[in-house]
């Protein structure tokens, strides 16, 4: 299941989950963020109950943007424990992807 985060549901959703989460920052109007859509619903259909995996759109939510200086998109940011632990710029493989996930998940 992919989650739509705002700035009213990011604290409880993102910041205080007990399972790691996978943040696609992302905008509608950006060519590599539509490349990786497919990919995002894969990974959370894939490692769904192991992390939770969602989306922030920079456009609706430029605060949540500024504040983790996010500079391009996409920018994948798997916060665990309230805090970004791993963090990519651009479009990637899905196998990088899982690779920064299996990361944090051991």
């Amino acid at each position: 299941m992919e989650y739509k985060f705002t700035t009213d549901n990011f604290k409880q959703e993102v910041i205080e989950s007990d399972l790691p989460v996978l943040v696609d920052f992302y905008a509608d109007w950006c060519g590599p963020c539509k490349m990786m859509a497919p990919v995002i619903a894969q990974i959370a259909g894939e490692y769904d109950g192991k992390i939770k995996v969602g989306k922030i759109n920079v456009d609706d939510e430029p605060d949540l943007a500024q504040n983790y200086n996010v500079m391009s998109i996409p920018m994948l940011a798997i916060f665990k424990n309230g805090e970004i632990v791993e963090k990519s710029v651009g479009a990637v493989s899905k196998v990088k992807l899982q690779e920064l996930i299996d990361k944090v998940l051991a």
